[in-house]
């Protein structure tokens, strides 16, 4: 009996190590949008490892090449693009996660009026050596409509990271 009560409770450690790292990488994943959101390219920067690949029409690899490949949202009256993850998913390890969300992009059409796009990102995040969560996969899909309302709301949620 004592062996069962044992191994319960090393499950329930186990658990709630995973659903922290959960939470850890969630909150990576909005301060990576709020970095875009707020236009800082050097705070972006940093949630993207050295070895990092983002996959769109082409492949930018490493910070300098994402960086350049983003520059239009950090422009002053650049498009204006924010995304919010709908599943985590973590590997046992804990070194490892997949997040996967909807994005919201505005801008303007040549007449000057906004324009919604919407759409769906992936990124694989590891946990690094100095212990920080970056972003090594990125990419993502443009939906030809908007979400369903709940998927909208996840962009209007209040974090609580």
């Amino acid at each position: 009996m004592q062996k069962i009560a044992v191994l319960a409770t090393l499950l329930g450690f186990s658990v709630a190590a995973i659903a922290d790292v959960v939470d850890d990488v969630r909150c990576q994943e909005i301060a990576f949008s709020l970095s875009a959101e707020r236009k800082s390219v050097e705070s972006f920067r940093s949630f993207i490892d050295d070895d990092a690949r983002f996959v769109g029409s082409t492949v930018a690899r490493g910070p300098d090449e994402i960086v350049a490949a983003w520059a239009p949202f950090f422009a002053e009256d650049g498009p204006a693009i924010m995304w919010r993850p709908r599943f985590v998913e973590v590997l046992q390890d804990g070194r490892l996660a997949l997040t996967r969300g909807p994005y919201r992009m505005i801008t303007r059409n040549p007449d000057g009026e906004l324009v919604e796009r919407w759409g769906t990102f992936n990124s694989i995040w590891r946990k690094n050596a100095d212990g920080e969560w970056r972003v090594v996969f990125d990419a993502g899909n443009s939906a030809p409509t908007a979400p369903d309302a709940e998927t909208q709301a996840l962009l209007d949620e209040e974090d609580d990271c």
